[in-house]
């Protein structure tokens, strides 16, 4: 038996309300996600209120229940609802209305076009999987953001901090009150990594009147390196780049919602 191949977009140009309204209700019976580039004003109610004048605008709304508005320059929506709405479409007079609905919190996003320059349907399949990655740089900021990801308890003091040998990633204190010296290195750390970690130790400990701990934050070590660092009294603690991509990740998410919340 054949079956007729998948259609992953159909789109209409410059349709009437009426094909715009058969297109858009169509495609939500189907939990499916739609485009639409027109003219719009955007009405929010919910926690606050806000209202978006009239202009020129991609409005998505996805499978999952989730809408972004955007202007046509700039990354972030200047209007959003997360998943979980439920959309309803109708005319209103010559207008193409759209309304997303969220029962917790109560709170609706109603989006009305007077023009409409493209509707678009998608039947779109997605299962690749997302592989985050991460700088030396991005892993030092991550750790200052959790750095629980090193270790427990620990509390960021500095981070480059200047030495006489060079400059310490991430400089802690721990439980105990003692001092950290963190060296971060985003793949398998060489000898030369620990060698490198035990002068910024040493400097450190000529500087203060604590105990000093060196820690060697990495993924993996390369053959010999954790006899190097036993040797050394130095520790190797293993860092993921991908979990410190997901706290980046996660971090700037709850600010963007942050900042919508605010509006």
């Amino acid at each position: 038996m054949s079956t007729s191949p998948r259609q992953p977009l159909t789109a209409l140009i410059s349709p009437n309300v009426e094909e715009s309204i058969s297109l858009v209700k169509e495609t939500f019976s189907r939990h499916r996600g739609i485009l639409i580039v027109g003219n719009c004003i955007v009405n929010y109610h919910g926690r606050a209120s806000s209202k978006l004048e009239s202009g020129e605008r991609i409005a998505v709304f996805k499978e999952d229940g989730s809408v972004l508005v955007h202007r046509p320059v700039g990354y972030e929506p200047v209007n959003w609802q997360p998943p979980g709405c439920v959309f309803h479409v109708e005319a209103v007079g010559s207008d193409l209305q759209v309304t997303a609905v969220r029962r917790q919190p109560a709170e609706s996003v109603k989006i009305s076009f007077d023009r409409v320059y493209l509707v678009a349907a998608l039947n779109l399949v997605d299962v690749g999987k997302f592989a985050l990655h991460a700088s030396e740089e991005d892993m030092q900021r991550a750790v200052l953001l959790m750095p629980s990801l090193v270790e427990e308890g620990l509390k960021p003091i500095a981070y480059e901090k200047k030495v006489e040998p060079g400059f310490v990633d991430v400089y802690c204190e721990d439980n105990a009150g003692g001092l950290v010296v963190i060296e971060i290195k985003r793949t398998t750390a060489s000898k030369q990594a620990a060698l490198q970690l035990a002068k910024y130790v040493e400097a450190v400990r000529s500087m203060v009147n604590k105990d000093v701990r060196g820690v060697l934050a990495a993924p993996s070590l390369g053959k010999g390196v954790q006899r190097l660092l036993t040797t050394l009294g130095l520790e190797h603690k293993a860092l993921d780049p991908r979990k410190c991509a997901e706290v980046l990740s996660r971090t700037e998410t709850r600010r963007l919602q942050e900042f919508f919340e605010e509006k």
